[in-house]
């Protein structure tokens, strides 16, 4: 997305923080604060997980910039967002520049693990001294590979926290237990979550599962349970060259109000139970 010269950008601030939950593990985390953000007022709150990635202005997503242009426009609230990497170990194995990280561990495993460690470690630090609603459905939580099922991960133990979802290539397969959603979305009741997924051919395929096929088992699951969903497939590989194509229309439809039509591509908003 291009931004446009008069916009005005917001603040965007770097810490470090070190977790109980995950031990000896320390990461660099990023909080973008919007230009016009007030006090008095509860901005809403999106989590990216593989933060760096996206605020990385050489990179296809660079989310500050295209939530500096949307905010302004309205096509979507003031919103705080926070940019998490994954934990760094203490004791490194691998050269400085490419450092031991715990990322399958946080992100690929089936619990609620991570969501205890934004929930109850990182968001009260990051967040601190912020106004930041409350109401999970003004809450969006997102990631690329890995990063896209965690988000999801997320939102399935704690849809009273987070009932949004920005998935690009997530890794819907079986590096630790992931392929297991489709049944779970299929047999468990219907939690109240909004999410947009994104995946192409040409994505992975591996002894862990094909990237490609787990995106398409979760639409069907989402789709036979009567989910509010988006799914973009494209022909594209396990990049993010294709969710930052379609970055901006992910983010407006996320962001918007229910519906009260179904989208062509989107089935009839859930009756959430």
């Amino acid at each position: 997305m291009q931004l446009a010269s008069d916009t005005l950008a917001g603040e965007l601030i770097h810490r470090r923080f070190s977790s109980e939950i995950y031990p000896a593990t320390t990461r660099d985390y990023w909080v973008y604060i919007p230009n016009g953000y007030h006090a008095d007022h509860a901005s809403s709150l999106m989590v990216f997980q593989d933060g760096y990635q996206y605020i990385n202005p050489d990179k296809p997503m660079n989310i500050p910039a295209v939530f500096d242009q949307l905010i302004e426009t309205g096509d979507m609230p003031h919103t705080i967002a926070v940019f998490v990497n994954p934990g760094e170990v203490a004791v490194q194995e691998k050269p400085d520049h490419h450092p031991d990280t715990l990322r399958s561990i946080e992100y690929d495993t089936v619990s609620d693990q991570y969501a205890r460690f934004l929930l109850t470690e990182l968001l009260p630090d990051a967040l601190s001294g912020l106004n930041v609603s409350q109401d999970p459905k003004n809450r969006a939580i997102a990631g690329f590979s890995s990063g896209g099922i965690c988000a999801w991960t997320v939102a399935w133990y704690r849809s009273d926290q987070f009932s949004k979802v920005l998935s690009h290539c997530g890794s819907f397969v079986d590096i630790r237990g992931g392929g297991v959603y489709p049944y779970l979305i299929r047999n468990e009741h219907i939690k109240p979550i909004k999410v947009y997924l994104q995946s192409g051919e040409k994505d992975l395929d591996t002894r862990y599962g094909n990237w490609a096929l787990g995106n398409q088992a979760m639409a069907s699951a989402l789709k036979f349970k009567g989910y509010h969903y988006q799914f973009a497939f494209g022909q594209g590989g396990h990049t993010l060259e294709h969710g930052g194509k379609v970055l901006v229309d992910s983010l407006k439809w996320l962001w918007q109000d229910e519906p009260s039509t179904a989208s062509q591509s989107a089935p009839a908003p859930a009756q959430y139970q």
